[in-house]
């Protein structure tokens, strides 16, 4: 952020000189043109030249001295930089353009008082739709509350409650325009000038460089934001605009909202606490609106083009955030899914919150300071990558930690910077089983592989729990501790490691020591349906050793008496003390005794 601070100030220095020498005047009201003009789509164009014409014009070409000319290309540098970098997620950057937009609408557009309520009709409250209403409103919380503003928004009005689908009376998630409008009408207060600026200036950029109406809801602090996921496309939907051409204004993008058959680009959905929540009152406005975002989100790093022969792309944004994006005719339309690792909550204690809390997040602190082999297993979003990203924490810093991924999301070095933490991930040309491969050779402790997916990287997680690492941690989608073992031996059998059913079965249950399941229900609410422990003794395969009961951790069965010998070998000998004491108070003094 001082970078970013010290960009301000140089561009402040220069921008007035630089504006006034180099970008003709197209003040809207010295034109003559009508007040047409002052419209979001007329400024965004002009903008767009504006910009274009800053950062390309030729430095040659300025007959100047020597410390003017270098500031002018410095600055012509540093506006290319952003304008390049504010569409992977750097905020930074993004500030950098928004900055140069609002003087550019201030010095060479003449936008004052007098006129920018006809960009948006700040004023006259009953003409604002639905998107000028929620993004007031997002402002405002914005301004006291930063990035938890569409959280506390939520909260303060109950936004994320299930509720009964008009439709098909089906119970579902979606904040809907009504929502907005009663919100707006408790918080709405009159808006400085600057404010009203704040706000033309952020939906200028988000059509012209940022992600739409997604864009601010990406950078606030939710789990996640995805868009064309809903709705029908254009060609799917050709026979309802058919048969309902006769209703004006049908699929079309208005100011006032109109009745129609949702299209996939009136698509919004936000991931929050677990729960997918719609936002119907959003949308792209049109299906090349949709594409752009697409075709920007995922450039972070140069990952590679988005084609019809590869019809996705998986990658990560500056931020850290995991990125998919897909296209046809590999998918039925043009979508896109963000998934954000709430990197501040990545402590068990922030995790896991329910009556008697304190027993897994015990045993799971005991699990890696033991060097427990565990797998974490849960549906999507039920808040596995978190886990694991809270239990690095209570592995011995001396350890020095291997991890390779599909995409940069654990970001384990930004939580733990002091620590020996290097991450490999799968590109075009490096497979999977490659880097795995290659972290056999790179002093690596502790092996954490983000997700165990294909039958290559399970085999590959089993020789090397075996032989290659002190320990192991994973996270799989496995529903049970049976399916997980059962996929794991599948996996083997696969490969050609084995050939016989048991052996491949037996394998598995020698080199897993627990598994941690989560669970989210239906309302959003995560917890850890058990902690199991692997037993590999005939006719028995897992004992969970700790159980969620009606919001409440309750102990099980206790753990066995070799694990927890091995476990204690592992630890420091006051880490060792302790944990005797915490089986003790919750199994009963009899246990490992």
């Amino acid at each position: 952020m001082n970078a970013v601070l010290v960009g301000i100030i140089s561009l402040s220095i220069i921008l007035f000189v630089v504006f006034k020498l180099f970008v003709p005047s197209r003040s809207l009201r010295e034109s003559g043109e009508q007040e047409e003009s002052y419209t979001l789509d007329a400024l965004i164009h002009s903008i767009k030249q504006s910009l274009h014409d800053l950062s390309r014009t030729r430095v040659d070409d300025w007959k100047y001295g020597e410390e003017q000319y270098r500031r002018i290309l410095n600055q012509r540098t540093e506006l290319r930089k952003a304008l390049k970098g504010c569409v992977s997620g750097d905020l930074a950057n993004k500030e950098f353009v928004k900055l140069y937009i609002s003087d550019l609408l201030q010095t060479t557009y003449g936008v004052d008082a007098s006129n920018i309520d006809k960009i948006i009709p700040f004023e006259e409250i009953h003409l604002l739709c639905n998107q000028d209403r929620f993004d007031i409103l997002l402002y405002l919380y914005k301004s006291s509350h930063g990035e938890n503003a569409i959280s506390t928004l939520i909260e303060n009005y109950k936004l994320d409650r299930a509720r009964i689908s008009a439709d098909n009376e089906e119970e579902v998630f979606e904040i809907t325009a009504e929502d907005i409008n009663h919100a707006f009408d408790q918080e709405y207060r009159p808006l400085l000038l600057q404010e009203k600026l704040d706000i033309i200036v952020q939906r200028i950029y988000q059509q012209y460089k940022g992600f739409s109406v997604a864009d601010e809801l990406r950078d606030q602090r939710i789990d996640g934001i995805s868009g064309g996921v809903s709705g029908v496309s254009d060609q799917g939907s050709r026979k309802v605009i058919e048969q309902n051409s006769d209703s004006p204004g049908y699929g079309t993008w208005h100011r006032n909202s109109q009745t129609h058959v949702p299209k996939n680009y009136e698509s919004v959905w936000i991931f929050y606490r677990g729960k997918s929540i719609h936002l119907p009152f959003l949308s792209f406005g049109s299906q090349s609106e949709l594409k752009r975002v697409c075709q920007n989100i995922y450039k972070y790093n140069l990952p590679g083009q988005l084609s019809e022969s590869s019809g996705y792309k998986v990658n990560e944004m500056k931020d850290g955030s995991r990125v998919v994006v897909v296209r046809p005719p590999f998918s039925e339309s043009w979508a896109f899914f963000v998934r954000k690792f709430d990197v501040k909550s990545a402590v068990l204690a922030q995790l896991i919150k329910d009556d008697n809390a304190e027993l897994p997040i015990e045993l799971i602190k005991y699990l890696m300071k033991g060097s427990r082999i565990t797998a974490i297993t849960g549906a999507q979003g039920s808040g596995k990558t978190t886990l694991l990203m809270a239990m690095v924490k209570h592995i011995y810093a001396s350890y020095t930690l291997r991890v390779q991924e599909m995409s940069f999301e654990l970001n384990l070095r930004s939580l733990y910077s002091s620590r020996n933490i290097l991450s490999f991930k799968e590109t075009d040309y490096i497979s999977g089983q490659a880097g795995l491969d290659l972290q056999k050779k790179t002093d690596g402790a502790v092996n954490i592989l983000g997700e165990v997916a294909t039958d290559e990287v399970a085999t590959w997680m089993i020789q090397m729990a075996q032989v290659a690492s002190l320990f192991t941690i994973f996270t799989h989608h496995a529903k049970t501790f049976d399916d997980l073992i059962q996929s794991l031996r599948n996996s083997l059998l696969k490969s050609g490691m084995f050939r016989d059913e048991r052996m491949a079965e037996g394998q598995v249950l020698s080199v897993i020591n627990f598994n941690i399941h989560l669970r989210a229900d239906m309302k959003g609410n995560r917890y850890i349906e058990r902690i199991t422990e692997c037993v590999n003794e005939d006719k028995s395969r897992g004992r969970n050793i700790v159980e969620y009961h009606n919001g409440r951790y309750v102990p099980s069965c206790s753990l066995s008496s070799q694990c927890i010998q091995e476990m204690t070998d592992q630890m420091t000998k006051e880490d060792a003390i302790n944990f005797r004491t915490f089986v003790n108070t919750y199994w009963g003094e009899q246990v490992g005794a």
